[in-house]
């Protein structure tokens, strides 16, 4: 390729995802899956699918889907985005919302996503140091910006920032558009702030089904925020992609979303797997965040993490590790089965003991 061509290239490091081993007796607690299948009734509705309507363009407007989120979540239809995962929900909340010449803010240990949008759509940022202890530094962010972006709770810490300190970041910037992504709420103990939109004409809340609603593999994602900020994000998505919810996975959203019984008890055995889970890695030594999402963080001071890590990866168990600043040797777990867990801590301590 010649150097005039390349230089019409985009020049952008992109989000690395977690791995995807496939194979037979493989533990996968690296991407925040959940390990349990979805509704009951999703089996149902996929099995009931008439492939006929698959010639057609999907629904344009989802609006029963709109109605159960709506409804699951104390907001009105009019106040409910959909997107084909939460990815792209907040991608088009960044190209929507963040225009300004001031930088967008947000952690600077939180999902990685944030920096690559903001370098693909030119948008300055600057990021803001969390505390020691890996928990919100509040105060700054009350300061000028164009705009802030933060994961509640946080990832890959797993912490969540009670809702008093979320309310006083979004008071205290009555200018910019807070977008509040809330992809692990339904683990902490506080909950969701959508209610918190008829309150807040700046905020954005940004969920997805891929973790609580076990529904990764169907892309689906969604956007609570007053009507007029609804009506821009609907307006950049009809620039960009018109028909972004097709038409099984509209299907299958809306099964998941009326089933809230099988909902909460996948919530709630996760919770427990992961109460186990930090039992146990505390009793080898560890250190874990306090966790209010289906993940654990952890570290253990007098051991090398990147050589657990592939130790684990040579027993087939994966987990996820970032080769970054203040977090080098600490490993992200995601909660599986009971089964899968044991496994795990009898593979670390067999490390341990070596």
């Amino acid at each position: 390729m010649n150097d005039k061509l390349r230089e019409k290239l985009i020049d952008i490091e992109p989000y690395v995802p977690g791995d995807q081993p496939k194979g037979e007796g493989i533990i996968k607690l690296n991407t925040n899956e959940s390990p349990y299948p979805p509704s009951p009734r999703v089996a149902e509705a996929l099995k009931n699918i008439n492939p006929s309507e698959l010639k057609l363009y999907p629904d344009f407007v989802c609006t029963e889907l709109k109605t159960v989120l709506g409804e699951n979540y104390g907001v009105n239809t009019n106040e409910v985005f959909l997107g084909n995962g939460s990815d792209e929900v907040l991608a088009l909340c960044f190209k929507a919302f963040f225009n300004s010449d001031e930088p967008i803010l947000f952690p600077d240990i939180t999902y990685s996503f944030y920096s690559v949008w903001a370098e693909l759509f030119k948008i300055p940022y600057k990021r803001v140091p969390l505390k020691d202890d890996f928990t919100l530094d509040v105060e700054g962010f009350l300061n000028k910006n164009g705009g802030i972006v933060i994961p509640n709770p946080n990832a890959p810490t797993g912490i969540y920032e009670p809702k008093s300190g979320i309310e006083k970041i979004i008071r205290g910037n009555k200018d910019s558009i807070v977008i509040i992504d809330e992809a692990y709420v339904d683990f902490s103990e506080e909950g969701s702030i959508a209610e918190l939109v008829h309150k807040y004409d700046n905020l954005v809340v940004v969920q997805t089904y891929s973790k609580s609603r076990n529904l990764a593999g169907i892309r689906f994602g969604y956007a609570f925020a007053n009507p007029e900020l609804i009506g821009v994000l609907e307006g950049v998505k009809n620039s960009f992609n018109s028909y972004t919810i097709n038409t099984v996975t509209k299907t299958l959203a809306l099964e998941s979303g009326k089933d809230r019984g099988y909902f909460e008890m996948c919530v709630e055995n996760i919770k427990s797997t992961k109460a186990y889970l930090i039992t146990n890695l505390k009793e080898l030594g560890f250190t874990v965040c306090p966790s209010s999402s289906n993940f654990v963080f952890a570290t253990k001071a007098d051991t090398d993490c990147k050589a657990l890590f592939e130790y684990l990866r040579s027993k087939n168990i994966y987990v996820r590790r970032f080769d970054a600043p203040k977090i080098s040797n600490y490993l992200r777990i995601t909660v599986g089965t009971d089964r899968e867990i044991y496994a795990l801590t009898e593979a670390i301590s067999d490390f341990l003991n070596k």
